[in-house]
């Protein structure tokens, strides 16, 4: 399949006028174009408002919106065995507690939608699934139980793409170490793409092949066509402070030097002032600090250390909480990239 190929995957062919009250889709299951939708499920439009509340389409002209316990789901055809990540962007309304239930059985995630990263008000989000078989159910599904049933996630753009789970070589003793390998990036998108939380503790069952997040708050996979990248197309920012980690295991000789070598920099996106990057390789770590200007740019830094048993935990994670200096609201921090790990021959 390509990259992308989801059917209507930006909603903007809508249901007839007929199955419409209002923005309420009542014209049964098959009433949006390409999905299958069940329970409370608005089609929502650019400019639409709720109240006083204007209801954000983050791609488009039209977006739709999960009510309690509804959901929308299309079956789209994969190859047994491969792994898969899932980009969509989601946007939160009016719900105390939003959450998001995304799945492709046997796998699922419950993504909660409190922390809002970008300061629009939507957030681009990955996730990954194994296939089990070549034909499979992608629903995105609202879990909430409101009082107002007309408060729930607004989902708009979805794609998916497959993931080639990367090879060690013998120049890296890490996976996946430039971030090459990794979700479908919109091409008109500029905001990166979030990869949540592993709620499962599998680097191959990750969006970011190789790596795991492990922390509270996701991390951001950003692009060069919109950032400012150290080395390639790819990177990872470290956007919630000490709550967005990711890590690898790599297998490592007991009483052997290795040497930890990585890219601080900053994606030149406004994420100005200090930022601080720690490294850690069991345990051992170093703290990088990296004066940004927000306008791009990176430095080189290096952890040696000596390898205590056969697997080696390494983490990086961002010192401070940081928000971009132009919209004081969008969460960012420092850029890694261009990881390698070797062990030293002795002299």
């Amino acid at each position: 399949m390509d990259a992308g190929s989801v059917e209507n995957g930006e909603f903007e062919l809508g249901p007839k006028p007929r199955d419409l009250n209002g923005t309420v889709v009542t014209g049964g299951p098959h009433a949006i174009p390409g999905w299958e939708i069940s329970g409370f499920v608005e089609y929502i439009k650019s400019g639409q408002k709720q109240n006083d509340m204007l209801l954000v389409v983050p791609n488009g002209a039209y977006a739709v919106r999960l009510g309690n316990e509804a959901s929308i789901k299309q079956k789209i055809k994969v190859v047994k065995g491969m792994f898969y990540s899932i980009t969509f962007v989601v946007a939160r309304t009016c719900a105390q507690e939003e959450k998001l239930n995304v799945s492709v059985a046997p796998d699922w995630v419950v993504l909660p939608m409190q922390t809002v990263y970008g300061g629009n008000g939507w957030d681009a989000y990955a996730w990954s699934f194994q296939a089990d078989y070549s034909l499979v159910d992608m629903v995105f599904h609202n879990p909430g139980t409101e009082d107002d049933s007309a408060c729930g996630p607004i989902i708009d753009s979805i794609a998916v793409q497959a993931l080639y789970p990367p090879r060690l070589t013998n120049k890296n003793l890490l996976k996946n170490g430039g971030f090459e390998e990794g979700p479908y990036v919109f091409p008109n998108a500029s905001s990166g793409v979030l990869i949540p939380p592993n709620i499962v503790d599998l680097s191959d069952h990750s969006p970011l092949p190789g790596w795991i997040v492990e922390s509270l708050k996701a991390v951001k996979y950003i692009d060069s066509d919109h950032f400012s990248v150290p080395q390639g197309k790819r990177a990872v920012e470290l956007v919630g402070g000490k709550e967005s980690a990711i890590a690898q295991v790599a297998r490592t000789i007991p009483g052997k030097t290795y040497v930890l070598s990585f890219a601080v920099g900053d994606a030149g996106n406004s994420c100005a002032g200090s930022l601080s990057v720690e490294a850690y390789a069991g345990k051992d770590s170093v703290k990088v600090p990296y004066e940004s200007k927000g306008k791009g740019g990176f430095k080189h830094a290096s952890l040696k250390f000596v390898a205590l048993s056969i697997r080696t935990h390494i983490v990086f994670l961002s010192t401070f909480y940081t928000v971009r200096n132009d919209d004081l609201a969008s969460l960012c921090g420092p850029v890694i990239d261009d990881v390698t790990l070797i062990s030293l021959r002795k002299p």
